[in-house]
């Protein structure tokens, strides 16, 4: 296992908020741009010379974090040319570095690459920057095995040394490649299922199939593909394979019978259904004479029942292993009715109602050779889903964290309750466990929202442990019953389940409360993310809402290296999308029982474009802009005469209130519904006019940027009212100023926004999408001093009031009501990283190729951090302020360039900033805030609202300082 480490210089108890040590496998956020113009104009322009340019043989930038479609080392690619992409690192003090050429080999070995034959592609030098490139070899078939590797030129032109190799295996990319059939077990129903749960759910299948290796026969690959609906778990020879719980990944699988039928007013008629599957190398796993390959499915999704969801079908499989000899020869072991099948131990498993699990029904061996299945059945064939088999494009979820009880209280009689310290998602285990067979230990999971249950039958044989499969729960604390005796130390821990992603980013300041609100959002977000998708809550409904995922996401690529992630999400939400109409579900993958409205479906614009913003992948946005598009044309077909809308979703019915809902869970009244569907509106033709723009559709940007324009003025024009000067309160106003509002009605609308806030005792009103907005549109319009204010309150409606109550995550409601752990409020946290901490990437050259480092120091802080793994390096900003003066030092990643914002006092010039290295720094011009605006009495919520600006050509660490110290 694997962690980050954020170079900040900090103390221990800061560097334990910012550098959380998680154990992690990466997935990648590497992309950047193309061209060498930034180096060169810093190595030759002007005449400067790079004085701290290493000496020898090797160049000063190297190669790291090599990635295959945002994954490292996938096991099954099936993009017929896949991206390669890296990060380049350099030491911080070395000065003005970037990437002026690369290399790629790929080869049909690792063998062969160590030796220089790159036997699939050799690209040779080609120049420039860019850290992701399409594969350009030999057409690539399915199975094949890429090994590779890339070495880059520094900015002197000098090479560096080859990468250590990377790998990628191509999965099965057509279906004449899949020779296995789906099966099931018999008894289980395959046609439409009761979304009410009528039918039993039955005890989880076990399916085994025994076959033979010749002796003397070397087995030089051996590579199965392979999933199973809901879930699966694979076994060879007795042994789990892969590290993947939970899976395959969630999508929309297949079509559900009778969904017509049911009364939920959306059709079942989605853009695309897919099935993931995984590929596992087992060749170490195989031996000479009888092996076994076994299967145990779990319900998952696909099988889910109750609450307001609906079954696809019964639990199928579909496993394909392949195994090639030294001779070239080849045998395949194949999913079919010659598989054998029985119940296993999992008596019931569902997602909402829990597991259950009997020991005693266990049969030991049962997927190992030697093991007697003369009394088992036959598998079954199962009908194929609906879904396009694709291999899994999105990182696994896995057991992530363990966790040790810090209190133990007995409470007699066998029970116990156990505090595990903070609310996480995924299960407890038992550990060595001895009592009595058929001893019942019921686990308990405390939650305020609905858990499912979860109960463990004893086989009375010896030390015993346990823990569930195909579901997972969300606990701070659990109570057992039914314990045997003590309770002894070791015997229950916690495992954290959740997607496998890294946390790339970390924030720390001198307010612990504000570094408190930052890590219960980290976990709250870690808790939900499950099947590459992310849920509102992780107990309760477990469902990808659409509206809670657009409006975080930013903050997540902020802490997260969220690529792959939102890869996959980000493509079931284009996936869900009506293609006759444009409507946008508000899940994806959808499940019945979603409700939302135009913020919903706006992901489809917002998440592409946000992406874009943070990875810099122009390929991201060219494959959503039709979905864009779709989706604000099906907006338009509700706009009145002067583009004002308000939504009847899905098509054209009656309004439903829960599929057309405006903003959602404030402290107290909601804007109006009309304000907020026309501020979205606006929003995603602003998005699909600026992501046409980016792609050279000119009629398309011209189109959506009109209908955009003519938006903006019907919202301004139906919801101002002239009498208050104000767009209303609750949010109203803070949709108006970041839209942007009409000069004239500036000062008016901002002393509205101003005077709300103080009248509501300096708490906000705003709802989950208005918060979003709110911090920032405080600070960019001179009012910090109320957002530090309002992030620093620990009585109702705040975080800190959460937090008094002893909140270790994020809740849905403001007083405590329903889910308490919901990360949609976190969407605001980027105004600490971009913000107060003061680093972000420049728009108009994305993908931090461009950072712009602007802190805001405000209030009583003294300092503030934040460091990110960018898709072209680290980057990372840190400022402290005393009596005697204010340092700002910037960590700028090879290949970057910035503009650095140094605060100045009042009175102060340039000539008191002092610069640590000033070759390849150019002074711009000192600048008055644009928060202290015409009209606002030149009153600004920050300490310093002047500035001087600075222009940095290249990487390093650059540190400024100046006389801006405290003043009172």
């Amino acid at each position: 296992m694997k962690t980050i480490s954020l170079k900040f210089r900090l103390p221990l108890f800061v560097a334990v908020v910012c550098c959380l040590s998680v154990p992690v496998r990466a997935t990648a956020a590497v992309m950047a741009g193309t061209g060498a113009g930034i180096c060169s104009e810093f190595v030759t322009g002007g005449g400067e010379k790079n004085e701290s340019r290493p000496s020898g043989r090797e160049g000063a930038v190297r190669p790291d974090r090599m990635r295959c479609e945002y994954l490292e080392n996938p096991e099954a690619v099936d993009v017929p040319s896949p991206r390669l992409s890296w990060i380049v690192r350099t030491d911080s003090t070395v000065y003005g570095q970037c990437q002026s050429g690369w290399q790629v080999q790929v080869a049909s070995s690792e063998e062969l690459l160590r030796r220089g034959r790159a036997d699939r592609w050799d690209s040779g030098r080609v120049g420039g920057d860019s850290m992701r490139v399409r594969y350009g070899g030999k057409p690539l078939r399915s199975r094949d095995a890429c090994w590779w590797r890339v070495r880059v030129w520094d900015a002197g032109g000098r090479p560096s040394a080859w990468s250590a190799p990377a790998h990628w295996h191509m999965g099965l990319l057509g279906e004449a490649d899949w020779q296995a059939q789906w099966i099931g077990a018999p008894g289980q129903d395959d046609g439409p299922l009761s979304p009410d749960g009528t039918e039993p759910p039955l005890p989880a299948p076990l399916l085994r199939k025994s076959f033979g290796v010749a002796p003397g026969r070397k087995v030089v690959s051996a590579r199965v593909y392979v999933t199973g609906l809901g879930y699966f778990e694979l076994y060879l020879n007795g042994e789990k394979v892969g590290r993947d719980v939970l899976a395959p990944n969630q999508t929309n699988y297949d079509k559900r019978p009778g969904l017509a039928d049911c009364g939920i007013p959306v059709e079942d008629n989605f853009r695309e259904y897919t099935v993931p599957y995984l590929a596992y190398d087992v060749t170490e796993r195989l031996r000479s004479g009888e092996n076994v390959i076994g299967a145990m499915l779990g319900n998952g999704f696909y099988n889910v029942r109750g609450r307001w969801t609906m079954a696809y079908g019964s639990p199928r499989l579909i496993a394909q292993l392949e195994i090639v000899y030294d001779d070239g020869s080849q045998e395949r072991v194949v999913s079919d009715p010659t598989w054998k099948v029985a119940e296993g131990p999992v008596r019931m498993d569902q997602i909402y109602a829990g597991e259950e699990y009997d020991a005693r029904c266990e049969q030991p061996g049962w997927c190992a050779p030697g093991f007697d299945d003369s009394a088992w059945q036959n598998a079954v064939p199962r009908r194929a889903p609906y879904g396009r088999l694709r291999a899994q494009n999105g990182p696994a979820d896995r057991v992530m964290e363990v966790l040790k009880p810090v209190k133990v209280e007995k409470l007699g009689g066998g029970r116990y309750r156990v505090d595990f310290g903070e609310t996480v998602s995924g299960w407890v285990r038992l550990h060595g466990v001895r009592g009595e067979a058929g001893r019942r230990i019921e686990i308990k999971y405390l939650s305020e929202s609905p858990n499912g249950s979860n109960a463990y039958t004893m086989k009375g044989e010896g030390p015993e442990d346990y823990a569930t499969r195909f579901t997972w729960y969300v606990f701070r604390e659990v109570e057992l019953s039914g314990w045997p005796g003590e309770l002894h130390p070791g015997q229950l821990t916690a495992e954290a389940v959740y997607s496998d992603v890294e946390t790339t980013g970390g924030f720390a300041c001198s307010n612990p409360l504000l570094n408190r609100i930052d890590r219960i959002w980290w976990r709250t977000q870690l808790d939900n993310m499950h099947g590459a998708v992310a849920s509102d809550c992780p107990h309760r409904e477990r469902s990808a809402y659409t509206g809670d995922g657009q409006t975080v996401c930013a903050t997540v690529m902020h802490r997260f290296d969220a690529a792959a992630f939102y890869s996959k999400w980000i493509g079931d939400i284009l996936a869900a999308q009506n293609p006759d109409t444009g409507y946008v579900p508000n899940g994806a993958p959808w499940q019945p029982g979603c409700g939302g409205g135009v913020a919903w479906g706006a992901a489809i614009c917002i998440m592409p474009w946000e992406f874009y913003l943070h990875y810099g992948d122009r390929d991201m946005l060219a494959r959503n802009l039709d979905g864009m598009k779709g989706y604000v044309d099906y907006l338009d077909g509700w706009a009145d005469a002067d583009g004002v809308i308000y939504a009847r979703a899905p098509h054209g019915r009656e309004p439903v209130y829960w599929m057309n809902l405006g903003d959602w869970c404030p402290p107290g009244k909601l804007p109006s519904d009309t304000l907020v569907h026309t501020f979205y509106y606006w929003r995603c033709a602003d998005i699909a006019a600026r992501t046409a723009r980016v792609l050279g559709d000119s009629a398309g940007a011209q189109r959506y940027g009109a209908l955009a324009e003519r938006v903006r003025r019907a919202f301004h024009g139906r919801f101002y009212d002239p009498g208050t000067g104000s767009y209303g309160p609750f949010g109203g106003d803070v949709f108006a100023l970041y839209m942007g509002v009409p000069p004239e009605r500036y000062p008016r609308v901002y002393a509205a926004l101003r005077d709300n806030i103080r009248r509501n005792g300096g708490h906000l009103d705003t709802g989950i999408y208005g918060t979003q907005f709110l911090l920032e549109v405080l600070c960019d319009n001179g009012m910090n001093d109320l957002a530090y204010g309002i992030m620093t309150k620990r009585t109702f409606p705040s975080f800190g009031h959460w937090i008094e109550q002893g909140a270790t995550t994020m809740w849905e409601q403001w007083d405590g009501g329903n889910s308490h752990c919901h990360p949609m409020f976190g969407a605001c946290l980027t105004w600490l990283y971009r913000r107060v901490a003061g680093m972000e990437s420049d728009p108009e050259r994305p993908g931090y190729r461009h950072i712009v480092f602007r802190p805001r120091p405000v209030g009583d802080l003294t300092w503030a951090r934040y460091a990110q793994l960018t898709s072209r390096g680290e980057a990372s900003v840190r400022w402290e302020r005393t009596a005697g003066g204010f340092m700002l030092e910037a960590d700028i990643p090879a290949g970057s360039t910035a503009t650095v914002w140094v605060p100045l006092g009042d009175g102060q010039t340039r000539a008191d900033v002092r610069l640590s290295h000033p070759a390849g720094v150019s002074f711009v011009r000192v600048d008055e805030t644009a928060e202290v605006r015409p009209g606002n009495g030149g009153i600004s919520g920050d300490r310093f609202h002047r500035y001087a600006v600075y222009e940095v050509k290249g990487s390093g660490r650059y540190r400024f300082t100046s006389g801006a110290g405290i003043t009172d």
